[in-house]
């Protein structure tokens, strides 16, 4: 089985190409032009145990909301892509991720539903250039294309960094484990409806 995409997004504001290889080995090429967001999806990489190229030009003269939310996109539809049928997936994972005095929860469904649900009450505005705000931007983006039904939710944390890299840790570790084949349902859909 072979579970690799390209996508490439093309608007007035981005250009973006995301490759990645669901089965891969956690690595990773990067460049968006925001140094903290190429270090998020350095963490989707590695924890997810996908390989994960992103290379984005955006107006990031006016800011960095339409690169992470295309990024987002653009890794959705890439997903999407890969997981193909979603046969012998284990289609749902959890996780929970500490870093210091932060800790997250991610809850991920390949339920064929786009949905998020948030708590993220960050501590500070701006993480280096990065503005906080656009991880919802991000992972709205995401779930709307990958057609999955994300609960993510910041349990505590007094420092955005830490914050941050709780929710994308969680956030790939659930996902890695959703993706994971499942041998005892090999080539079955994982839901009583036959389809996802």
């Amino acid at each position: 089985m072979n579970r690799t995409a390209e996508v490439t997004r093309k608007t007035a504001e981005t250009n973006i190409t995301v490759k990645l290889n669901l089965d891969g080995t956690g690595q990773s090429s990067l460049h968006t032009g925001i140094g903290f967001f190429d270090h998020m999806l350095d963490q989707i990489a590695r924890h997810a145990m996908m390989d994960l190229d992103v290379q984005a030009l955006g107006d990031l003269h006016v800011d960095g909301h339409h690169t992470v939310e295309d990024v987002g996109i653009a890794l959705g539809q890439a997903v999407h892509q890969a997981v193909g049928d979603k046969k012998g997936i284990r289609r749902y994972g959890h996780a929970y991720v500490p870093l210091d005095e932060a800790l997250s929860r991610a809850v991920i469904d390949f339920s064929g539903r786009p949905g998020l649900v948030m708590n993220l009450p960050f501590k500070s505005g701006m993480i280096g250039t990065f503005d906080s705000q656009l991880t919802h931007e991000f992972f709205q983006g995401f779930v709307n294309h990958a057609f999955v039904t994300l609960h993510i939710d910041n349990l505590r944390g007094e420092n955005a960094h830490h914050q941050a890299e709780t929710v994308f840790k969680a956030f790939a570790r659930a996902l890695r484990s959703a993706l994971e084949l499942d041998i005892r349902s090999a080539g079955l859909v994982p839901s009583t409806k036959g389809t996802l």
